[in-house]
């Protein structure tokens, strides 16, 4: 049986960091060259409602993903705008114990085994959108990072990953430059 693939694709700073320590992450610049580069590689990862303003249909196909994961502060930017379904393109669980929901999948326990359900489902792979401390709890499951890296340096916020000293051997599969300064970093889990 083949499995599908988790992958962890998110923006960061040169020091590691997905969002400052209330969790914003807007002062990430919005670059139109690494943007361009990544929506049309990975354009399911646009917002349902944003995909149209940068051209891209309705019925534009998924091309790495069919699921996305997050977890409750990843969702709540998103929740607190109005769209409840910010992915709607896309099946989306939101691992919660507080949080309930109808317009996403609300998984209350275990994001683990609930990670290696999904896997041995038929489909695209997986996305896990953020956050920290989700992406600790399911690294012995990811099997790609994807970082858009950005010239910044924060000092402080949320990392990529929140957890306790657990080495996780990953090789790099590609360092993508970009004229605006950004890197995409692509690896892959070691064997």
């Amino acid at each position: 049986m083949v499995l599908r693939k988790l992958t962890y694709y998110v923006a960061a700073s040169i020091d590691g960091f997905i969002a400052d320590p209330a969790g914003r992450f807007d002062f990430f610049p919005i670059e139109p060259d690494v943007m361009a580069a990544m929506n049309a590689e990975r354009p399911e990862a646009v917002p349902t409602a944003f995909r149209s303003a940068i051209g891209l249909a309705d019925d534009t196909l998924n091309r790495s993903y069919d699921t996305v994961l997050m977890g409750r502060h990843s969702y709540e930017p998103g929740l607190a705008a109005g769209m409840t379904s910010p992915y709607a393109h896309l099946r989306q669980i939101v691992f919660s114990t507080t949080l309930s929901s109808t317009d996403v999948e609300i998984v209350k326990s275990d994001p683990l085994g609930a990670v290696r359900a999904l896997k041995r489902e038929p489909g695209l792979g997986i996305w896990l959108c953020g956050g920290g401390t989700l992406a600790s709890q399911l690294l012995p499951e990811i099997d790609e990072l994807v970082i858009k890296q950005y010239p910044l340096v924060l000092g402080a916020g949320i990392p990529l990953f929140s957890s306790a000293f657990e080495p996780s051997q990953f090789n790099l599969d590609s360092a993508r430059p970009f004229d605006s300064g950004a890197v995409v970093l692509t690896y892959t889990r070691s064997l």
